[in-house]
């Protein structure tokens, strides 16, 4: 059997997966309708455009940009060796999401690297909080604006965290987290642009938890993690990991890059806490953080 042309455009373009090419300069080629769906970006807003000019943007688990010298793909461009990576994507609309990526060389008739083709697919737990989210709306316990658990919910989860502590022995973490200087920010910006800056903060939380984490909105510009079955180090490790895809993940606003950074407390259930015990000390991890100079995460 042989396919024509039209039969691969076809199938390539309606791939569950994103794909785009480049040329050796990393210019964007072609961009297919799942790249569309993934990133929020559209085919005609990209194409021409280099990946590194705030388009895709990679990072990796640490918010290190791969742009520079570090991006699988350039890599493979250079070298001419194919390579797999786990990288965070910045959508169009602000966050980041986690990708799981497989990059090769393009090349011509006599086998010379003529580009480079990216194959990209969405890891995050989408389809998970869609169906949180469905049974939030029915019980009235959600954000409207960011679309997260808000204050009764949170509350609501974390009783019912202490009880499966008394009764099954099974560990939960807090994360507590403030948006630095956001009061400034709607001060300079305006509310509309401090509302987006919330959303992608959020969708961050959202497509890099894990299924059975929950995040929700604590009120004004403070959220809450609720981390079950972890240990210490792993929360903060966690904690670091959501505070650096924040820190790295921003919107465009008249050509202008606009990022935000958040401050984190970080504390374990222990065995005689209570809600409020609970929420009082993580609320002073936090505010430890704030006057260490914010950004950063305290532990205790």
């Amino acid at each position: 059997m042989r396919l024509e042309k039209e039969s691969y455009a076809r199938i390539i373009e309606n791939l569950h997966d994103g794909l785009y090419f480049v040329d050796k300069n990393r210019v964007i080629l072609y961009w297919n309708k799942a790249a569309e769906q993934i990133s929020g970006f559209l085919a005609s807003e990209v194409v021409g455009k280099s990946c590194s000019d705030n388009i895709i943007t990679h990072v990796d688990s640490e918010g290190n940009s791969l742009c520079n010298g570090m991006c699988p793909l350039a890599a493979s461009i250079s070298d001419g060796v194919s390579r797999e990576a786990e990288v965070y994507m910045h959508h169009k609309d602000g966050h980041r999401i986690p990708v799981s990526v497989r990059v090769s060389t393009l090349t011509d008739e006599d086998g010379n690297v003529i580009g480079g083709i990216e194959l990209f697919a969405d890891i995050s737990n989408q389809r998970t909080n869609e169906l949180r989210v469905k049974e939030l709306e029915k019980l009235a316990l959600l954000d409207n604006l960011t679309q997260l658990a808000n204050r009764n919910y949170i509350d609501r989860e974390i009783k019912i965290k202490f009880e499966e502590r008394k009764r099954f022995n099974l560990p939960f973490g807090v994360l507590f987290i403030d948006i630095d200087h956001f009061k400034k920010f709607n001060d300079q910006y305006g509310h509309v642009l401090g509302d987006d800056v919330l959303k992608f903060v959020a969708n961050t939380f959202v497509a890099n938890a894990r299924p059975f984490d929950l995040y929700g909105r604590w009120g004004g510009e403070e959220f809450i993690g609720i981390i079950p079955n972890i240990t210490d180090g792993d929360l903060e490790n966690l904690g670091n990991r959501m505070r650096n895809l924040v820190k790295k993940s921003y919107i465009i606003h008249n050509n202008k890059k606009l990022q935000v950074t958040v401050s984190v407390g970080a504390t374990i259930a222990m065995e005689n806490d209570t809600l409020e015990s609970l929420m009082k000390r993580v609320d002073k991890l936090l505010y430890q953080s704030k006057a260490a100079g914010r950004d950063c995460l305290t532990m205790g």
